[in-house]
């Protein structure tokens, strides 16, 4: 590539504008000069293969000695001289650069002057600072008429003169360095090396001082004008031959400006040279026969033109990325050595220098431009990051760079060049930006307002003026660049992700960690609370710097975080399930964290138009109460149905035994209810207020819980499977034959009544009472048990402080209706405990004590079965109940043994079967047994049963007994009266029969069939003789 330009020139604003704010660089603490760092920055001028970075230093030294070798300094006639700004304080803060750096040869401001300041430009421009070191802090060489001084006597254009360095001697006066004197020492060039450059150079310019610098191939020179003998030993000569091959291999065959045909001779017979070489050093002799080909060869392919016609040019060294990396080597020289942030004064000079390669090189001013730009941003980089000053100029540059993006004559070397460039800068910036929060500090937060505009301005570039750009990284899913504040957007949200993904690990939550339920709660409360930090250090530290790119920074920032928490609070709610009570403290935490994040958006769209309503409405809620609610709901409906389970174990094996002596309730009673009072302390002990509602699906499950448990304890049967069958009506025999025979049986013989050792037990008889009874008896106790205890149950419920009313719930004003939670089980027990009471005492009367009183009380006559027998033993019965029956329950379980007795008795005298008879004349005494039967119940215990009572129960037995005392005739008459009414026939006809009447077994003085029975019991022939003509009623069978 030639040069065309003929100068540098910079149209830079004042980087300090607000456009382009420059951070303020942060104090690093003392510290020797920073080293260059391992970085992430990717070279974007692609590896040289068998090159290194030492060579291109080498080769772009002898390169530019050689295309300066007439300017002053490097043996010219009139030396440059270098002063710093410390020798008399000179101004180092001047304007702006107006015409450009390296505008002539020659110093930047003064030419000479011993104590004169150094005011660089370019510095000045791009917003760097003066050095401001003192003189004897740089290396200075002696001054006088010597053959090494530059400006001595002598011929100025000999390159052996043109350089030299000598050790200060006592007496000398001590000079500035020249130009020549200070780019060796930047680029650390040795003496040794330096002489057998000057050597070249004077052999090779024999004759010839007017020669072109791109016309020398230095290579070559130098392989053909130095000896074996100038080096220190074989070894080191094949090195340094080996690499200047390798130079002229990347330049004329790997790189060359003209591309070569693979079937050139030229080219084939240097390969072969070049691969001799690598094993030993090839002979460089005059009369070599290898050197004469070599040389053949170089020349034939630096001399050639594209389209294979005679040229001028010679192109040894314009190869990209040949010449691109020789240039950079020289670039990099312009960072102080002891300090590399800093830019040296002498830029501008030394800059001014470089362009002398350009021609050699290829380079031009929109090459150079790019490269400074890469070179200026990579020293950023590489040495920490501590100078963004060099940011600042690295940005400066850029804006260079756009202008010369948008001509219309770019080659397409120069494109390719700026997108590996700009990509690179991108790239290694928005790595950065993807993860601020671990890229920038409160310290260093400033240098974002710096780099963001670097990346704004190389993506613009890349867009508009790079063919291709856009569609490319599409294709690889970024995302596109339509605006600033998209790809802040971007950055926010990417950073934010790693930033809780670095929370994470910190924490080591990952898909492989396997965690206990209680650690992974532990986690989440944890990391909301880190999640709510990391959002205010995004409020604080980062939104303020990115506001000014996007409106509603820490809004985006907020929303991110918002979805990084809710992510991960779902995968915990969806995945095995947790301790509610952790679960219920997760989710109050992550109701806070989420608070302070809508907060946090709120505040930061106060300004946009919409109010924030669009970045709000990325954030789907966490729902924490309804979540909430749905667990305490799941946990009602879980600890109900382990209710119902356990319900079912128990009664499985209950026994209705009591529980122990001091507990006389069957144990699934007491299992019952230790489960409803741990499910209610358990409800409350959750960490959460609660609503009646919830309170009221508690208490509605236990209830039917309840209400299965006292469905089981009353089903125990029923009375009727205890009250004997109704025998068939029949009509008395009189002194019935087998009465007769039956006596007279027992008289002679000595027959015993089956039931003898019950009735003649003497004054301590036993109780009748079986287990069975006892067992009812235990039932019973377990209903009044349950009774007991749902008063502290539902003073639990009532008066628990985490109750939250609900006016408006589904219950509407149900409390106020009853007193209690359980007002259904409170009447399914009352109802239960009667059956329960109902079916024991006709257990006890009609089974246990049958032997007693249904089944021998009034057997053939009266008075030698009275009653007095079956009231001792029922009252032992009694006394037996008391004992075990609760005090509470005692008063229901006697009146139904009370009701149960007489019910007995009434069966005895109305429904006894053919083994009894009565005569109008037994009514006395059986009034009198009944008697005594109701005293029994008036006098158990300590006011049990009220006299009241047992008179209201005893009404219809007495009626009953009032009626066997009445004439044959009057029943007859009153049943005929009361059969015909009941029939609804009125009064009797002639031909007219009375109706039978059906048996209801609601026995009564005034029921029809009440009376009949009377009749069919009465020993008297009326009564015989009635039933038989009226009803055909058959005499009765005598039974035993």
């Amino acid at each position: 590539m030639a040069a065309t330009d003929d100068h540098l020139r910079l149209s830079i604003t004042n980087n300090n504008s607000p456009s382009s704010p420059i951070a303020t660089r942060p104090d690093p603490g003392p510290s020797p000069s920073p080293s260059r760092l391992v970085s992430d920055l990717s070279y974007p001028f692609g590896k040289l293969e068998g090159l290194d970075r030492d060579d291109f230093i080498e080769a772009a030294y002898e390169v530019f000695f050689t295309a300066c070798r007439s300017s002053p300094g490097f043996g010219g006639r009139s030396a440059i001289t270098y002063y710093h700004p410390s020798d008399e304080g000179g101004d180092v803060s001047g304007s702006g650069f107006a015409s450009g750096f390296g505008s002539a040869p020659g110093s930047p401001v003064r030419p000479q002057g011993v104590g004169m300041a150094v005011t660089s430009r370019v510095k000045r421009a791009l917003g760097l600072k003066m050095l401001k070191r003192s003189p004897s802090s740089r290396r200075t060489s002696s001054c006088g008429a010597t053959p090494s001084s530059p400006s001595g006597s002598g011929s100025g254009s000999s390159p052996r003169m043109a350089f030299s360095t000598v050790p200060q001697s006592p007496g000398r006066v001590r000079r500035p360095m020249t130009s020549a004197e200070i780019m060796r020492q930047q680029m650390r060039v040795t003496e040794q090396s330096d002489n057998r450059l000057r050597k070249t150079l004077m052999r090779t310019l024999v004759g010839q001082m007017g020669r072109r610098a791109e016309t020398i191939i230095l290579p070559l020179e130098l392989l053909r004008h130095l000896k074996p003998s100038e080096f220190n030993d074989a070894h080191e000569y094949h090195l340094w031959q080996k690499r200047q091959l390798k130079i002229l291999e990347a330049a004329l065959l790997l790189h060359p400006s003209i591309p070569v045909e693979k079937s050139d001779i030229f080219a084939m017979k240097f390969r072969d040279i070049i691969q001799a070489s690598e094993t030993k050093a090839i002979d460089t002799g005059k009369n070599s026969e290898t050197m004469k080909t070599l040389i053949n060869c170089v020349v034939s392919l630096a001399w050639r033109s594209p389209d294979g016609g005679s040229t001028d040019v010679c192109h040894w060294a314009d190869g990209y990325p040949l010449n691109v990396q020789i240039y950079m080597a020289l670039l990099y020289s312009v960072f102080d050595l002891k300090d590399e942030t800093l830019v040296l004064d002498e830029v501008d000079e030394l800059l001014e220098l470089m362009k002398k390669t350009w021609s050699t090189l290829g380079i031009n001013r929109s090459i150079h431009n790019l490269c400074f730009t890469w070179v200026l941003f990579e020293q950023y980089v590489m040495t920490g990051q501590v100078e963004p000053d060099l940011l600042g100029a690295s940005l400066a540059m850029l804006n260079e760079v756009a202008n010369d993006a948008k001509k219309v004559d770019r080659e397409p070397i120069y494109v390719k060049m700026l997108a590996c460039v700009l990509s690179a800068m991108k790239k290694w910036s928005e790595k950065r930006f993807l993860d601020y929060h671990g890229s920038f500090d409160r310290g260093t937060v400033g240098l974002m307002e710096s780099i963001l505009p670097l990346v704004f301005s190389a993506t613009k570039i890349l867009e508009e003026d790079v063919p291709c750009y856009v569609t490319v990284h599409q294709e690889k899913g970024e995302v596109s660049d339509e605006s600033t504040g998209n790809r802040v957007d971007y950055y926010i949200r990417s950073s934010l992700r790693n930033a809780f993904a670095k929370m994470l690990e910190s924490h080591s939550v990952d898909s492989t960690t396997n965690f206990e339920a209680h650690e992974v709660s532990e986690v989440l409360i944890k990391l909301a609370r880190g999640t709510e930090e990391l959002a205010s250090k995004e409020k604080d530290i980062f939104s303020p710097v990115l506001k000014k790119w996007h409106p509603i920074a820490a809004g985006v920032a907020a929303v991110t975080l918002h979805t990084c928490y809710g992510s991960l609070l779902k995968q915990y709610l969806t995945g095995p399930p947790s301790i509610l009570n952790e679960t219920i403290l997760v989710l109050q935490r992550a109701g806070k964290l989420e608070k302070v994040l809508v907060q946090m958006v709120v505040e930061d769209s106060t300004e946009c138009e919409d109010g924030g309503k669009a970045i709000v409405r990325e954030m789907v809620p966490y729902e924490v109460d309804s979540l909430i609610l749905e667990l305490l709901k799941q946990w009602i409906q879980e600890r109900l149905k382990r209710g119902k389970e356990h319900l079912q174990r128990t009664t499985e094996t209950e026994t209705w035994n009591p529980k122990s002596k001091t507990e006389p309730y069957a144990h699934s009673a007491a299992e019952v209810i230790k489960f409803a009072k741990e499910a209610v302390e358990n409800f409350f002990d959750i960490p959460v207020n609660v609503s009646e509602n919830l309170v009221y699906d508690l208490a509605d499950g236990l209830e039917h819980l309840l209400r299965d448990y006292i469905t089981f304890v009353a089903s125990c049967g029923s009375k009727q499977s205890y009250l004997p069958t109704l025998p068939p009506l029949t009509r008395s025999s009189q002194d019935s034959k087998f009465l007769k025979l039956w006596k007279k049986a027992a008289c002679s013989v000595g027959v015993e009544d089956p039931n003898y050792n019950m009735l003649n037990e003497g004054n301590n008889p036993r109780p009748s009472t079986s287990r069975g009874t006892q067992r009812l008896y235990i039932r019973l106790n377990s209903l009044n048990y349950l009774l007991s205890q749902l008063h502290s149950i539902d003073k639990t419920l009532s008066l628990s402080p985490k109750v939250i009313p609900a006016p408006n719930g589904r219950f509407g004003n149900r409390k106020q209706i009853g007193s209690s939670y359980f007002e259904h089980s409170r009447s399914a027990i009352q109802v239960a405990s009667q059956h329960v009471s109902e079916v024991a005492a006709y257990r006890l009367i009609f089974l246990d004590s049958h032997a007693v009183f249904y089944g021998n009380l009034y057997v053939y006559d009266v008075i030698n079965a009275r009653i007095r027998p079956a009231l001792r033993i029922l009252k032992q019965n009694i006394t037996l109940l008391c004992a075990i029956v609760t005090d509470r329950a005692q008063p229901l379980a006697l009146k139904e043994v009370m009701k149960a007795s007489f019910e007995a008795y009434l069966m005895v005298l109305l429904a006894s079967g053919s083994s009894r008879i009565f005569n109008r004349s037994d009514h006395p005494m059986i009034e009198e047994d009944f008697e005594n039967l109701k005293k029994v119940f008036c006098t158990c215990g300590e006011g049990l049963m009220v006299e009241d009572v047992v008179e209201r129960e005893a009404e219809t037995v007495e009626g009953v007994v009032a009626l066997m005392s009445q004439s044959t005739e009057k029943l007859v008459e009153d049943f005929s009266i009361i059969a015909c009414e009941a029939s609804g026939i009125g009064m009797m006809g002639a031909g007219q029969k009375l109706p039978m009447p059906p048996t209801t077994g609601k026995w009564s003085r005034t029921d029809p069939n009440t009376i009949l029975r009377v009749l069919c019991y009465r020993n008297d022939p009326a009564a015989n003789h009635f039933l038989k003509r009226t009803f055909q009623l058959a005499k009765r069978r005598a039974s035993h």
